[in-house]
């Protein structure tokens, strides 16, 4: 048996965003949709779904993430799909999160998730917490679509999501300015306390800091902005150790990483979002449209069955 800590499933199509730091633009997607497409063998395919389903539980896996080289939540007929194949399986996923950036996230929407799909996490992934446009401009979202993040989240506290903030480390994290506006009775000390304020605020339950990822060629567009725009190093740095001197270590997660108390918030610094280190537990296994699974997202070569 392999020890696996979560279950990505990748929901097929597009998105409305253009994030500047987008790793699927990064790379082509060479897997082919059969689930959706191959309406010929759909019986053979979904068959070949809900055995991978089965394979990630029956290796220890207890969740699952909705998740996509796109925003999942544009395609809802899969959603309502997916939780009809893992109520099929002898034993279904019960810890269900969604990863969104919040766009198309309406009322309609939570009841969906909540009630047909059978999620209790949405990780709100963020580029800029404390401002809605600027988080709009860096994720390339039109603007019809913009995300009231204050709004957003309050509406996923009043359908009783658990709510996770997965914050994309931007430099806007070093820019003194924007905590100023947002805290003005709390003393510019540190970006960290801000931040954390912030989600407090916000109502967040968990929050993650997410390092982004850099592929190896730095010529594609997104490594270049990532290489202009990304946290520094020292910002990081600075972030774990003040999670390591406020917090109280609530515990170790298979693939590594401490997960902390601050402040009453849960609180993980992710620096392998992409799971590129070799570790005696796989962070993740991805389900694809072509009904396979691999153990990364960025390589077909890690075709695991």
């Amino acid at each position: 048996m392999i020890e696996v800590q979560s279950l990505s499933v990748c929901v097929p199509g597009g998105c409305p965003n253009a994030c500047k730091f987008c790793v699927s633009r990064m790379h082509s997607s060479p897997y082919v949709d059969q689930i959706e497409k191959n309406v010929r063998f759909f019986d053979l395919y979904e068959k070949d779904y809900t055995r991978r389903l089965q394979f990630a539980r029956d290796n220890g896996c207890n969740t699952v993430i909705l998740t996509g080289d796109g925003e999942p939540l544009i395609n809802r007929n899969f959603l309502r799909n997916f939780a009809h194949w893992n109520n099929s399986i002898s034993s279904p996923f019960r810890w269900i999160e969604l990863q969104t950036s919040g766009v198309t996230l309406d009322e309609e929407a939570l009841r969906f998730l909540r009630n047909t799909v059978g999620v209790s996490t949405i990780s709100l992934s963020l580029s800029d917490m404390f401002d809605s446009n600027s988080n709009m401009n860096m994720n390339g979202t039109p603007a019809k679509l913009r995300v009231d993040i204050d709004q957003l989240c309050k509406e996923i506290k009043r359908y009783d999501f658990n709510l996770r903030l997965s914050l994309n480390m931007t430099d806007v994290y070093k820019r003194f300015d924007v905590y100023e506006k947002c805290f003005k009775e709390v003393p510019v000390d540190t970006p960290i306390a801000m931040i954390l304020e912030r989600a407090q605020k916000l109502g967040a339950d968990q929050v993650t800091f997410r390092k982004l990822y850099v592929s190896g060629d730095p010529t594609i567009p997104q490594n270049k902005w990532i290489a202009e725009h990304a946290a520094s190093d020292n910002l990081l740095l600075h972030i774990r150790a003040y999670i390591r001197d406020n917090g109280r270590v609530l515990e170790q997660l298979p693939f590594g990483a401490i997960r902390y108390s601050v402040g009453g918030i849960s609180v993980v610094s992710d620096d392998d979002c992409m799971a590129v280190e070799v570790k005696p537990v796989m962070k993740y296994l991805v389900l694809r449209p072509n009904c396979k699974l691999y153990t990364k997202w960025d390589t077909s070569a890690s075709l695991l069955f």
